[in-house]
């Protein structure tokens, strides 16, 4: 029969265990970079599948789409929308060749209920190149504790696309 002190070791090694288990398994559920970078990815499932209601689920409903291009006088141009409607509806309807947005060189930054990502991207339909550049995510964290996009701003270029996938 084990005497006390034995079982006293026996009782801390599993209770270490257990709390060093637990802990491992909390911080792998709860990693927020990989919380925010699976809601721009379910962004680009949306698009791909043409699916609005997709993209409805992961915006905000005050969401804000910005885009700066070369105008075709060779001049910067900026469009400020202040609804993402019109683009839900061009990108949510279902379509023969898909859209598909490939995103790379992922830059996540998080302080409490806000988050910022920076990727490069190229944009295809099917296996056709469009164009690339940079998307600038801002999501904030609801009160149900999921990150919704609140606002989205990209660049558009042909030229200049290293790295395009």
């Amino acid at each position: 029969m084990p005497n006390a002190k034995t079982f006293r070791w026996c009782h801390l090694a599993v209770c270490l265990a257990t709390l060093l288990t637990t802990r491992g398994a909390d911080a792998q559920a709860a990693d927020p970079k990989r919380e925010v970078m699976t809601t721009i990815q379910q962004l680009f499932d949306g698009m791909r599948a043409g699916d609005s209601a997709a993209l409805r689920r992961v915006l905000h409903p005050s969401v804000r789409m910005l885009t700066s291009s070369m105008g075709p006088d060779g001049k910067p141009r900026l469009t400020i929308e202040s609804s993402a409607d019109g683009w839900v509806k061009a990108v949510g309807t279902p379509r023969p060749q898909p859209l598909d947005e490939r995103i790379w060189n992922e830059k996540v930054e998080i302080d409490g209920a806000l988050a910022s990502v920076w990727v490069d991207y190229a944009l295809y339909i099917g296996p056709t190149f469009l164009h690339c550049g940079v998307d600038h995510f801002l999501l904030a964290r609801n009160d149900a504790g999921a990150w919704k996009i609140v606002e989205v701003a990209d660049t558009r270029r042909t030229e200049r696309c290293e790295g395009r996938k």
